[in-house]
């Protein structure tokens, strides 16, 4: 998407620059105001640089020294998406990372603290969701870089993860960490080695005077000093001396310079080269730093049900995006440094806008906020020629704003009316989650409950267990925290026995399923229904989203003589109901009498994707890690009666598939050639961990979801088993798909 609106951009007359002058005006009278001693603005569209100018004074104490357009500044959090999310990214399309993988997975320190953390994924942390604090406190930097994160990793999250966004350097903090571990390197070295050097940054370093062992093996020196002190801008002055060249940060500095959060220095002219590698779909000439679908990954707008958009690593709309001015679309993104920089891209236009300055210099109390928002402004208002509708193609990337409740925040909502003086039972697993964070069982188990007359006394769990994360047989078991016996759905019986619902008013169920046939929770839905019909003890259902819509219905009806627990009714592969709508479908097909109930979603519409409702991703079992995957999974899914692999035991189950017979190329050339819309196809090769060709290598393929409203899923996994059976007649064992 951004490489096509660029080429869009691109293709239109040269945009007319006449009015960029006005920011001569803009800046000179900030600067006269004492909002910041002088600035360096940079105004490029595509290749071309359409306005490049310094203003005032690079220093004014201890002596005064003018602005010119090389100097050096500390950029301070333009460091978050310029080095650390794009490092992050880099190793998300090397397949050493997922975003959707909790942190522990690479850090499994950062759990030490306990409750939420070891839930907290690598995405989260990238959108500011993880439920950390905006800074942690500085008293905990002190010592070794070693012992401040051990002593970081120990605090317990403010909120719940993914619950909502709050801006941290904590947050990324811990990414700089994770690029170091992951990559067996420092983020500065790689971001220098594998973002910067390539680019053509030759002054963007991260301690810039410090000795750089990488240029310093490059050039041949052995005490190579990366900039002339001369060039750098300084901020403020503390222990009795200016810092130049030093981070302003007190965190950053107190890890010795290098953090994910602040502490890079760069230039006006390096940044214009990072803008149009982005802004080119991941390319500066020759050089590719990232793929188009990275950089269209790293860029898309998530909305995650507050007012807030965020993408990875950029400020898309929130009260941090008022660099953006008032005429730059809905899509475009940027970033914001304390010490007085911005970046402000926009794809439709193929305009981007780099202001810098040292606004802390002298004294700490300059202001940039405003002139930065004007920069934008003039900048967008330049644009001569008409890009209204590649602004409307990019305003389109914007995820629908929900503010959708999940059946247990309706009935809290509304007092527990529906469970009031009921001893009560409830199905649920991880998924059974409330928008504030706290578990359904929490909810129901709350103060605000008991005092409505609910007791809930007894739990039930599904295929993988209340947690979720089971890959076997589930044994009953006692929640920690209520004491309650759970009993398993998923041991040696997959339904309630007789006396399981005795002496229970109601019996409540709160799953998330997502939207597949052969995903066992519906079955275990049915049972509950059957069982709670027999002992004539109503069901309520909390009703949760159809996560890949309720409006597209695919695949055909299951065959009433050949129904089993992976497909327990007559309903297609990708039926588009919710939890509750399917149990009121089962009650009436089922003549089960009429005990249920449903508290039903509220302002769910039928075609919203799951991450347009703003509630948060559970994972509902420990091979479904996000919505894309449940996309694939009626597609995918269907194949995994036969002897491939479906991608469990990797990184991205249900986005690759392969066997040791399989030649990723040859199927790739020929699903390629069938032009199956939203998607793409990759030859790849992996070594599943578990399940099947556990430890073996496999040739495979990787599925890469481009337009998830084009994909028809279950027509995708028709059209790999037509390739299958004519590339491999004999290898693919397909007797039970």
């Amino acid at each position: 998407m951004i490489a096509l609106l660029l080429a869009a951009a691109l293709a239109r007359p040269p945009a007319a620059t006449a009015g960029l002058s006005q920011i001569d005006g803009a800046v000179e009278e900030a600067i006269g105001r004492g909002e910041l001693p002088g600035a360096v603005v940079l105004v490029g569209r595509g290749d071309r640089i359409l306005f490049r100018k310094a203003y005032g004074s690079r220093t004014v104490l201890p002596v005064r020294e003018p602005m010119t357009l090389d100097t050096v500044f500390d950029v301070a959090s333009l460091t978050k998406p310029v080095a650390t999310a794009t490092s992050v990214m880099i190793l998300v399309e090397r397949g050493s990372v997922a975003l959707a993988d909790p942190v522990v997975k690479y850090l499994s320190e950062f759990g030490a603290g306990g409750g939420d953390r070891e839930r907290v994924t690598v995405g989260e942390l990238l959108t500011h969701r993880a439920g950390l604090a905006a800074d942690d406190p500085i008293e905990l930097y002190t010592g070794t870089k070693e012992e401040i994160f051990s002593r970081k990793y120990r605090l317990p999250l403010e909120s719940p993860a993914g619950a909502r966004f709050r801006y941290s350097d904590a947050g990324y903090e811990v990414l700089g960490e994770l690029v170091g571990k992951v990559a067996g390197m420092p983020l500065d070295e790689f971001a220098e080695k594998n973002v910067f050097e390539p680019l053509g940054m030759t002054d963007t370093h991260f301690r810039p005077l410090a000795t750089s062992r990488f240029l310093g093996e490059r050039m041949g020196l052995t005490d190579a000093s990366r900039t002339p002190l001369s060039r750098i801008a300084p901020t403020e002055r503390r222990d009795d001396r200016w810092l130049r060249g030093e981070v302003h940060d007190p965190r950053a500095f107190a890890v010795g310079g290098v953090a994910g959060h602040a502490g890079l220095f760069s230039t006006a002219d390096d940044l214009s080269r990072y803008c149009r590698m982005i802004l080119a779909g991941g390319r500066l000439g020759k050089t590719r730093i990232l793929s188009p679908l990275g950089v269209e990954a790293m860029t898309r707008p998530r909305f995650f049900g507050d007012e807030s958009l965020r993408a990875l690593g950029w400020d898309v709309a929130t009260a941090y995006s008022r660099n953006r001015g008032d005429l730059f679309p809905p899509g475009s993104f940027g970033h914001t440094g304390f010490t007085g920089t911005s970046l402000w891209l926009d794809p439709s236009s193929g305009t981007y806008v780099v202001f810098l300055s040292s606004r802390l210099h002298p004294d700490g109390k300059g202001d940039v906020g405003r002139l930065r928002g004007i920069v934008s402004t003039i900048a967008a208002a330049a644009i001569g020629d008409d890009t209204r509708r590649a602004a409307r193609r990019l305003s389109a990337r914007l995820p629908i704003r929900r503010e959708v409740l999940a059946g247990v925040d309706v009935l809290a909502a509304d007092g527990f009316r529906q469970l009031a003086g009921k001893r009560i039972g409830l199905v649920t697993n991880a998924t059974g989650r409330a928008r504030d964070g706290r578990s359904t069982i929490e909810v129901l188990a709350s103060e605000e409950a008991r005092k409505a007359g609910v007791k809930l006394v007894r739990l039930f769990s599904p295929e993988h267990g209340i947690l979720s994360d089971s890959e076997a047989k589930v044994e009953d078991q006692v929640d920690p925290t209520t004491r309650l016996p759970i009993r398993s759905l998923y041991g040696e019986e997959r339904r309630p026995r007789a006396g399981d619902v005795e002496g229970l008013d109601a019996l409540v169920f709160d799953v998330q399923d997502v939207g597949a046939r052969f995903y066992t929770y519906i079955a275990t839905l049915r049972s509950v229904l059957e069982e709670a019909a027999k002992a004539r003890v109503p069901v309520v259902v909390l009703d949760r989203p159809d996560p890949i819509r309720g409006s597209v219905v695919e695949g055909p009806l299951a065959d009433a003589d050949r129904l089993s627990f992976t497909v327990p009714h007559t309903i297609p592969v990708r039926y588009g109901m919710t939890p509750g709508e399917l149990a009121l479908l089962y009650d009436k097909e089922l003549r089960l009498g009429g005990h249920v109930k449903v508290v039903r979603l509220s302002g769910w519409a039928r075609g919203l994707w799951y991450d347009e409702t703003g509630l948060e991703w559970v994972n509902p079992s420990p091979n479904m890690r996000s919505p894309a995957e449940a996309t694939l999974y009626p597609g995918i899914g269907l194949l995994e009666t036969t002897n491939l692999s479906v991608g469990r035991g990797t990184d991205t189950p249900f986005e690759v598939i392969g066997a040791p017979w399989l030649d990723g190329g040859r199927l790739t050339a020929v699903l390629s050639a069938r032009r199956i819309p939203g998607i793409v196809f990759t030859p790849i090769h992996f070594r599943p961990a578990a399940s099947t060709y556990a430890g073996e290598r496999c040739g495979g393929v990787r599925f890469t979801v481009t337009d998830r409203d084009a994909l028809v899923p279950v027509t995708l996994g028709i059209e790999i088993a037509v390739a299958l059976r004519d590339l491999y007649p004999a290898d693919w064992k397909r007797e039970k798909f």
